[in-house]
């Protein structure tokens, strides 16, 4: 008998930023990895500005979302973040 053979789906990964903080404006910005939703304009920059930081240091690392541990990524994304 032949053994099958099946295939796994490709891991998928996405980060979501929410902000708590309001002024009254509705601000959304996407990319295929990430979405930032929400946030005064001071926090929703800092959020996008921290996740294009992320993706770069992922890059310079040669390391996917998907393939990154958690542990690891929190302390890119704590490194990227603007203080």
């Amino acid at each position: 008998m032949k053994k099958v053979t099946r295939r796994r789906k490709p891991k998928s990964a996405h980060l979501l930023g929410v902000g708590l903080d309001d002024d009254g404006h509705k601000r959304l910005t996407s990319a295929e990895q990430f979405t930032i939703v929400g946030g005064s304009e001071e926090t929703h920059g800092r959020m996008t500005e921290t996740v294009i930081k992320t993706f770069e240091t992922l890059k310079r690392r040669r390391k996917s979302l998907q393939a990154v541990e958690p542990k690891e990524l929190a302390e890119i994304i704590q490194q990227s973040t603007p203080h």
